[in-house]
Formats: structure tokens, sequence, C-alpha cells
């Protein structure tokens, strides 16, 4: 069997994968989800040591990465932002060398990307990111699989995201729509858009001539016709000083049973990243009931899809290690 050409290398977008690359991936975590299933799991990095970076705290990320890891036959090591200081005693590039003498993969969740992109040029092992401001790539190869689950081939499907169109999530799902052939529709406020130059350079990417990314701000257009329906919070983790902008301009875009009825599908998903504000049962959520981005009868309803996502994040993350670390 041919080695991977996934072998060795860091995940930090979804840019440095092509297309067969990220099909490699999804059928990986295809196989290794249904051998879970039987309770088989393949020790492929047996003896191996994971590193697990949490600059941003992480819920779905951190039990798929200990999972998925420990699945695999390796140890996983968590650090927290406490732990590792970058910046203030000791510089991105010591810390990524020491990593690199210790680790043979780390996962590595923050903020800026150019910390985790100069974090993965000196370590000399893989890096995968685990979310930076601008990128999620762990997150869209989970959204993929969910998607290739539900409705086999994923050229011209047609997917709406919900929100804040300049977000990491969106950004990530426009280049996975560009490699793997989506019909992408974001739906966003003006003020949330990405540029017409922005998508021009997403689309110079594609590798289908069926990927498409449609911005508007008309939920008909978006809707019309949209095998799934994806939205995500509408303020992001160190952003929470715009909650009343952000509520303001994306509170006519809540998910609700009327809102989805506008794809005029009778089998169309619902999909969320997690965490999500659905009902009053969180602190925040109390305080802000506006703040709730989908009404709580579509995400707990036969539509959602989006604890399959959670799991997938775990078969996923398998994939990607073993892949890049063994091969």
């Amino acid at each position: 069997m041919a080695i991977s050409t996934l072998r060795g290398r860091s995940l930090l977008s979804l840019r440095d994968c092509d297309a067969a690359e990220i099909t490699e991936l999804l059928d990986r975590a295809a196989d290794t989800k249904e051998r879970a299933a039987r309770g088989e799991y393949i020790h492929a990095l047996a003896g191996k040591n994971i590193a697990l970076i949490f600059l941003k705290p992480s819920t779905r990320t951190r039990v798929s990465f200990v999972v998925a890891a420990t699945q695999s036959g390796a140890h996983p090591e968590i650090f927290g932002r406490d732990d590792i200081r970058f910046g203030t005693k000791e510089s991105v590039r010591d810390i990524a060398r020491v990593f690199g003498r210790v680790f043979d993969g780390i996962m590595f969740r923050g903020f800026e990307h150019s910390a985790i992109a100069e974090f993965a040029e000196y370590t000399g092992v893989p890096v995968w990111n685990g979310l930076s401001d601008t990128y999620h790539p762990t997150q869209v190869l989970a959204d993929l699989l969910t998607l290739r689950e539900n409705f086999g081939s994923l050229e011209g499907l047609p997917v709406t995201y919900v929100g804040d169109g300049r977000n990491n999530m969106a950004i990530t799902l426009a280049i996975g729509a560009a490699k793997l052939g989506l019909d992408l529709r974001i739906l966003a406020p003006e003020q949330l858009q990405l540029s017409p130059e922005q998508v021009a350079e997403l689309l110079a990417e594609a590798e289908s001539d069926q990927a498409k990314i449609t911005v508007t701000s008309s939920p008909k257009e978006a809707l019309a016709g949209a095998a799934a329906v994806y939205s995500d919070v509408w303020v992001s983790m160190g952003e929470e000083d715009q909650t009343d902008e952000r509520i303001e301009l994306l509170r006519d875009l809540k998910i609700t049973a009327e809102l989805m009825a506008l794809t005029g599908r009778s089998d169309t998903i619902y999909l969320h990243c997690l965490p999500a504000f659905h009902n009053l049962d969180t602190e925040t959520a109390r305080a802000r009931p506006d703040i709730c981005e989908v009404d709580d009868d579509v995400f707990e309803g036969k539509q959602s899809r989006v604890f399959d996502q959670s799991e997938n994040r775990m078969h996923t993350a398998k994939a990607l290690m073993q892949l890049t670390i063994a091969g």
C-alpha cells in the first residue's frame, strides 16, 4: 500500500490539501468510524505522543483529539493557556522546537493564525489547527463527513451558511466548497459579508466545475433548494464587546422552522459547529435571551445532525493524526 502524501505534513488550513487528500481523510474517517462501531481499533500510533495545546478553551476539540489519540494507541498530553505562556517568558519558536523534539504531533488551538503558522514552521512534526481566528479546518472535515453521510456525493450539493459571513467557519467552509465542489451560499447582512475579491480568491482554488460560492442577504435566494442549513454563534470568543451590534445585525436570520421551510426540501438537515445558544439553559442565554441563533425546536428536531457532527470530530481527528503521522 502506498504511503499517504499527507504523511509528515501539517494541517493549518484546508488550503494545505487538494481535493484528493481531503477525500482520503474523509475515507479514512469513515472507515475508522465503521470499525469503531464494531469495537475495532487500529493502533496505528502505538508508542506515539501527542500534544494538545489549548490557548482557547474547548469541549469538542479536546474530547475528540483525546479519544482519537487514545483509540489510535497514542498518549495525549494536554497543555492549557497557563501552562504555556507564549511570548511572555519564552518565544513561540523556542517552545515549538522543544515540543518538536519530544512529541510526534501537535494540535494547536489558539487565536492569531500567524502564531500557529510560526509554531508549525519550527516544530518539525505535524501540527493540526484546532481553531484560529482565521480558519477551523478540523471542524469542517467533520462537517464534510456529516454531509457525505447524509447525501453521498458532495459535488454540487447546495449548503447554506447563515450568520457572520466573515468568520473562521464561513471562510473554511468556503475553502472546502471550492476544493470539493459544493454549492455554498453564505447568508449574511452586508456588514458581515465576504468581499467579491475574497470570493474570487477562494474560487480561484476550485478543483471542481461545480464549486460555487454565493454571498447574499436574501434568505429566499440563499435557502432555495438547500440540502443543509448551517449556523454558528453570533458572537465568537473574544468578541463579546460586539454582542449588541451582532444581535441587531443577525436577529432576523435566527434559524426557525419557518426559515428552514424556505429550502423547499423535506430532507434538509440542520448543522451547527457548537456550542449553540438554542434555549435558556446557559447563564449567557438567560442574561441575553435574544442571543439565541437557533430555535430549540430546530436544534432538537428531526432535521438536526449537530451531534453527528460532534461525534465526527473524533473520527476525522483520528484519520488526520493517523495519516499525517503514520501515513
